[in-house]
């Protein structure tokens, strides 16, 4: 028996087989079969409510979309690549169930803008799952940055030892990181959040359709201005794109960190065996895995925001099918960080973290050089004279294969007389770290401060 389109009534011949896979976009956007539902649930109400359909019609026809509902997630109802995608699928069970009434249910409505909708119901939900796994996250980070905030380590710039800081203040800094993200992830949201139904095909319709009512039902802050945009834009996605490429970046940059300081060259960290893998020849080897698969699904993420930028730069308005490609990448996007955040909050919170070495790391490689610059400026010398006077110490201390830390007050008197005994004190990594207690700096009593405005920040 010879299938018919629902499309199909100018046709007088059937799409190629091959065109029909080609064309279909059921295996990805089936997804959204429950956004799809709902939006049709909402539709048909609003059309029973408005009298363009009989109430009654209405009425079977959400009630129906509510079984289809049922049985797509029991497993039982199947999809045809025949009728395409998600949103033909179910309204194709739906004809096959109530006949002619079913056949209402897309009065007023075109697949643009329904699929439009649907793609922002889909996407607002997974940017609410997202939101709490980064928050989730984020009180990680916190609870680890607690435990460390006497854990001295060194900082670095241009992968060289520069000053102190406490192993607090550098998981803070990637607090500041992810707290933008989830910043950026609402105000996503709150654009994402605008309905575009009722902008048909491309001109609206001429129906009386109650859009607002439709919004209301679907908790939509607002409904689209043009229709010609309303079914034309993809900002929304491109955005949460490029919001998740911000994301995978902050989270691949604190992989790469973890990732050095695993190897036995820094030995700062050691990954929990529950996330490392071995090598199949070498027998000593544990390899840092998980952090080096999020540092590559970054690149896989930032080919999304890419894709979708690529596809859009060139489609005049309004709708093009080109524009069915949105759907693979930014899902993609999104199950990808869906899948990092927590294997990396996991792996963070059953790592090692050596506080020993950490020190031992911070009082080589003259961190607290700028220490002593800064001693002899309190001491009435100019801090270009001091930086001089230290870079000489420094040197000094290569060629006598010594630290600062080790230099006898002599050895610092050959230096500067104005250098007296209190050097020793003023140039401990404690206090190099303690006396940094301006607002964003190391000093302990500072990052207990910023654990504290960090947990309110997560409550409000």
């Amino acid at each position: 028996m010879t299938k018919k389109k629902l499309w199909g009534g100018r046709f007088s011949k059937e799409t190629d087989a091959m065109v029909d896979d080609f064309n279909s976009s059921i295996r990805f956007d089936n997804r959204m079969y429950w956004e799809d539902i709902e939006g049709s649930i909402a539709h048909a109400g609003m059309l029973g409510r408005c009298g363009i359909i009989p109430k009654d019609d209405a009425a079977l026809i959400q009630k129906t979309l509510k079984e289809i509902r049922d049985d797509i997630e029991a497993g039982t109802a199947e999809f045809d690549v025949y009728a395409e995608d998600i949103h033909m699928n179910v309204e194709t069970l739906l004809i096959s169930r109530i006949g002619d009434v079913g056949k209402r249910l897309h009065t007023g409505r075109s697949r643009n803008d329904q699929v439009a909708l649907d793609l922002r119901l889909y996407l607002r939900r997974q940017c609410d799952e997202m939101a709490k796994q980064l928050r989730s996250l984020m009180g990680t980070l916190l609870n680890l940055a607690e435990e460390h905030t006497e854990t001295i380590m060194p900082g670095y710039t241009h992968m060289q030892k520069a000053q102190p800081v406490t192993f607090a203040h550098h998981l803070l800094a990637y607090f500041e990181m992810l707290k933008r993200d989830a910043e950026r992830l609402k105000e996503c949201r709150g654009r994402i959040n605008v309905m575009p139904l009722g902008s048909g095909a491309l001109a609206g319709t001429t129906y009386p359709l109650d859009r607002e009512y439709v919004a209301k039902e679907l908790g939509f802050d607002a409904v689209t201005n043009n229709s010609l945009d309303g079914v034309s834009d993809r900002d929304f996605a491109i955005e949460l794109c490029s919001v998740l490429s911000l994301l995978m970046m902050h989270l691949s940059r604190f992989s790469e960190e973890l990732i050095l300081w695993s190897t036995h060259e820094f030995s700062f960290v050691e990954m929990d065996d529950a996330y490392s893998t071995g090598s199949s020849i070498m027998p000593q080897k544990k390899n840092p895995d998980v952090a080096e698969l999020i540092r590559g699904k970054t690149g896989r993420v930032y080919g999304d925001l890419s894709a979708l930028l690529v596809t859009m730069k060139g489609l005049p308005l309004a709708y093009n099918k080109d524009m069915q490609e949105d759907k693979e990448a930014v899902f993609d996007a999104v199950d990808t960080a869906k899948l990092c955040m927590p294997v990396f909050e996991k792996m963070i919170k059953t790592m090692k973290v050596r506080k020993d070495v950490m020190l031992k790391g911070a009082k080589g490689g003259f961190a607290n050089a700028t220490d002593v610059a800064d001693y002899l400026v309190k001491k009435g010398v100019p801090f270009r004279d001091s930086h001089s006077i230290v870079g000489q110490m420094v040197a000094k201390a290569i060629g006598l294969g010594k630290n600062l830390d080790d230099f006898t007050l002599h050895e610092f008197k050959e230096c500067s007389p104005l250098i007296e005994e209190d050097i020793y004190e003023a140039i401990s990594m404690e206090t190099c770290v303690g006396d940094r207690k301006l607002k964003g700096g190391p000093a302990p009593e500072r990052t207990k401060q910023e654990i504290q405005d960090g947990r309110a920040w997560l409550k409000g």
